[in-house]
């Protein structure tokens, strides 16, 4: 079986991560990285000896690429994955797939028009311990889930282009959109900036599920020590993902309150907690991305939409878009429609002036 040739645009910090995992993947091969500085450019034809380094989208095109994976800044993810999909190219976006709904709207337009597969890199939702989450919550293992509290800080590098939440959360919004395949009905958020930019480094965000179920992310580029961690609790039991205990990331506690039965009871508020045994979740270690890129290509060669697809990523950015909103309003919160099930039906105008706009440029 031929393998699918792969153009990798922009080769900063994950370029090169997607270009070894690309090379590495049976089934397709990374053959060109378009980067508009000739350095970058050298050092991705002296790290791989296979790739061609290039500076148009025309020169990688001539490459004679059937995709591209772009990880490029966010600001420019929807003017590339257009091209490309106006080329005829199936289209990797790194997180997150544009800069704005409305822009999202427009690329999954495309490339339905085009008949292209459009896929978001959430690579977390490829790594199996996000998968074995999923499964021990659909299998009813932790009872009715009460919360996800989670915690992605470290002292990172600042973004010059968008802030602590947009540059963090998609992780965290990813895993919950996956994980508990529900949509919020509205979100909250509060963040500062600690520097003249003005963007802000740490941020609080809060979604609001219904039936007393709540998301908390906390996103922070200054926290002194790296903690990435989420909580799911449940009425049964609860479940930490510590992504950085990397031989026993998944451990479920057998931990929580117990309410009296009877309404006399409960009137009286009678509450028990429960503490049994802990005990860690079997994961197979295997990288994520190169799951993810095989992904990508089994869904070009079949047709079938992916995992993270753009709806998915559309969702994200919409999830973005609120809590941005939510701080410049210094909290309020933010009603959200039912995008997973309505995600189609809103926007038809932005999206063609955007497309009519685009085009002209």
């Amino acid at each position: 079986m031929d393998r699918i040739p792969i153009g990798i645009i922009g080769y900063g910090y994950w370029g090169p991560n997607l270009v070894r995992n690309f090379s590495a993947c049976p089934t397709t091969q990374a053959v060109a990285v378009l980067d508009m500085s000739p350095v970058r450019r050298a050092a991705a034809e002296r790290a791989f000896n296979h790739i061609k380094g290039v500076g148009t989208l025309e020169e990688l095109i001539d490459c004679g690429v059937e995709g591209v994976a772009i990880a490029t800044p966010v600001g420019t993810h929807f003017s590339l994955a257009r091209q490309c999909l106006e080329h005829g190219l199936h289209v990797l976006v790194e997180k997150p797939l544009a800069a704005s709904a409305e822009e999202g709207h427009a690329l999954i337009d495309l490339a339905e028009r085009y008949g292209k597969v459009l896929m978001v890199d959430h690579t977390y939702l490829f790594g199996n311990p996000v998968r074995r989450i999923k499964q021990i919550i659909e299998n009813d293992e932790l009872g009715e889930l009460y919360y996800v509290d989670s915690i992605r800080i470290n002292l990172g590098l600042f973004q010059q282009d968008v802030n602590v939440i947009w540059d963090l959360a998609p992780h965290d919004l990813s895993i919950v959109d996956y994980v508990l395949g529900l949509d919020p009905r509205s979100i909250s958020a509060w963040g500062c900036a600690h520097t003249p930019s003005g963007i802000e480094d740490i941020a609080y965000v809060n979604m609001d599920y219904g039936d007393h179920l709540l998301a908390n992310l906390h996103v922070n580029w200054m926290s002194p020590v790296k903690v990435r961690q989420m909580i799911f609790a449940g009425s049964k039991k609860s479940l930490i993902f510590n992504e950085l205990n990397v031989t026993e990331p998944i451990k479920v506690y057998d931990r929580g309150i117990e309410l009296g039965e009877g309404p006399e009871a409960s009137r009286k508020l009678q509450i028990g907690y429960r503490s049994g045994d802990v005990w860690s979740s079997f994961v197979e270690s295997r990288e994520a991305l190169q799951t993810m890129v095989a992904h990508f290509g089994d869904c070009i060669r079949t047709g079938d939409s992916p995992l993270s697809d753009a709806r998915l990523g559309l969702r994200v950015v919409r999830y973005l878009e609120a809590a941005t909103r939510s701080i410049r309003a210094q909290g309020g919160r933010v009603v959200l429609s039912n995008n997973r099930h309505n995600g189609d039906s809103n926007g038809r105008v932005e999206r063609s002036q955007l497309l009519a706009h685009s085009a002209g440029r």
